[in-house]
């Protein structure tokens, strides 16, 4: 479709006749991403309450359809990249993030800690240095006040409040670690998702200790994580007491989404992130 005739279909979005809309809309998205700046441009030139919100959705439904696409393709081939699968997730809201700064903040922590690392220190003195980078040089800690709050599941929005949920903390904690050759993986423990501290970095050993990122690092043992798991009446399963891969991961994130847009009752972005959730799911 060339220029003169994409904007033809586009001027004809404020048409009353629903089968007409229907059509153009169909066509419009299914055009895809490419098409988005010329929808945008409209989006800006026009004073029509009703072009405007029906650009708006259909540049919404190219996103998400992007979205769906991206998150299949990790899912299939590129999952051993946890920051690319987190990313994906934080276009479903903030399409027009900066990447670059969300790398660069990554790539500050890590080399801050780099500065001080040696590394002949101890898997506890490497964690305290960790520890003292993160939550006290760049402030991150838990959102206790608005702990169900979306914002703490979305990468950019942790990284500029400097409060997240225990995953996303665990997932910014344990990138930072993994690029610094420290043997740190996330846990998907029930409840409370923590990491874990491997005595050689290969994921199918037993952990040397847990961190509790939701509480600045604090230090856990297997004991705390099997008398956690009594409480709940679960038993010491290696899924809840050996690290977990990253679509698991990715998955959890996934569910603590649909879980805040139900508790703010937003129905469209609930349903949105089950179908992301439910693709992950899918064998």
């Amino acid at each position: 479709m060339n220029d003169n005739e994409l904007k033809a279909l586009i001027s004809l979005l404020d048409d009353p006749d629903m089968t007409i809309f229907k059509d153009i809309e169909h066509k419009l998205i299914t055009c895809g991403p490419e098409v988005i700046p010329s929808l945008e441009a409209s989006w800006e030139s026009s004073f029509d309450v009703l072009m405007q919100t029906r650009i708006e959705n259909i540049i919404h439904s190219i996103q998400f359809d992007q979205i769906r696409n991206e998150l299949q393709v990790w899912k299939m081939s590129n999952s051993f990249d946890l920051l690319n699968g987190l990313l994906i997730v934080n276009r479903y809201q903030y399409p027009a993030m900066d990447v670059d700064n969300i790398m660069f903040q990554l790539a500050e922590m890590k080399r801050e800690v780099w500065y001080e690392l040696i590394y002949d220190m101890s898997p506890y003195e490497k964690v305290r240095l960790l520890n003292h980078i993160l939550f006290q040089d760049f402030g991150l800690s838990g959102n206790t006040t608005s702990y169900h709050d979306p914002q703490n599941s979305y990468l950019n929005k942790v990284l500029e409040s400097k409060k997240g949920n225990p995953i996303t903390l665990a997932c910014i904690y344990s990138i930072v670690a993994q690029r610094l050759d420290i043997p740190i993986y996330g846990v998907n423990l029930p409840k409370h998702f923590v990491l874990a501290y491997m005595g050689d970095g290969e994921q199918n050993e037993q952990p040397l200790f847990y961190i509790n990122v939701f509480n600045k690092g604090q230090i856990m043992k297997m004991e705390d994580i099997l008398s956690f798991l009594k409480q709940l009446n679960l038993p010491a399963a290696n899924e809840y007491i050996l690290p977990c891969d990253n679509v698991a991961i990715i998955k959890r994130v996934l569910r603590n989404l649909v879980a805040s847009y139900d508790q703010l009752d937003s129905r469209e972005k609930k349903e949105e992130i089950q179908i992301l959730l439910d693709l992950m799911e899918t064998p």
